[in-house]
């Protein structure tokens, strides 16, 4: 039998309920595991209103703005658990966190990562948007090893128990300017693009998340449910 999870739309919600909601989940699967119960895996979608997270390995150096600036532009900002440095969330963008159980699916943790990348690869390139890896850095970039590299879509997780959390944020339409409130990621000398940005054109959002959905389910070997 394939690894099965359940997908859960969101919708807009707020970064710190999302987290929340995810602990919970986290922790169900756990639970049940150890009770040697075969659980169902989640992968959460949802968009955010405007947020900025630093990873555990980030620096606050890295947020570039005060708490008086914040509240100008609408935004809060967290200090998360997941990996990586700091990072943008906000409406447009496609933030997806999966919980799936790593030993289930009999990989580690290196090549959960790559299958997301090449999911989102993917995805990408059904819009003609040739998009690749980045020696050294996780997530999906654009004209890797140029001048003119930059990112599409960020990666963070968290493993515990071998069950994941956090993942990756996809910039659909994302407004791209709150990016320059930051060093997004710790980087000083890459930008950072968006599927509408490459294009010219505002995306049809349900669609891109539909097929991304399509490609995890694909990527990973596993049957979605919602």
């Amino acid at each position: 039998m394939p690894y099965t999870a359940r997908y859960i739309d969101l919708g807009l919600q707020e970064y710190k309920q999302a987290w929340e909601f995810q602990e919970k989940l986290h922790h169900e699967i756990v639970v049940e595991k150890a009770a040697g119960n075969n659980t169902p895996g989640k992968l959460i979608f949802c968009q955010h209103p405007h947020v900025f997270t630093l990873g555990r390995s980030g620096q606050q150096n890295n947020l570039l703005i005060n708490d008086e600036f914040l509240k100008k532009i609408n935004a809060s900002y967290y200090k998360s658990d997941r990996g990586g440095d700091i990072t943008y969330h906000g409406p447009g963008q496609l933030v997806g966190y999966p919980i799936f159980d790593l030993e289930a699916l009999q990989i580690g943790v290196k090549e959960y990562i790559h299958r997301i990348e090449e999911a989102i690869v993917l995805t990408l390139s059904d819009y003609r948007i040739n998009a690749s890896r980045l020696d050294g850095a996780t997530g999906v970039w654009l004209d890797t090893n140029t001048p003119s590299a930059r990112k599409i879509c960020a990666i963070g997780v968290k493993v515990s128990k071998s069950v994941t959390m956090h993942g990756f944020a996809l910039n659909v339409n994302t407004d791209l300017k709150y990016f320059s409130y930051i060093n997004p990621c710790g980087f000083i000398d890459k930008g950072v693009t968006s599927i509408q940005k490459e294009l010219g054109t505002e995306m049809p959002f349900v669609e891109v998340a539909e097929n991304l959905r399509e490609k995890i389910a694909r990527s990973f070997g596993i049957q979605l449910f919602v």
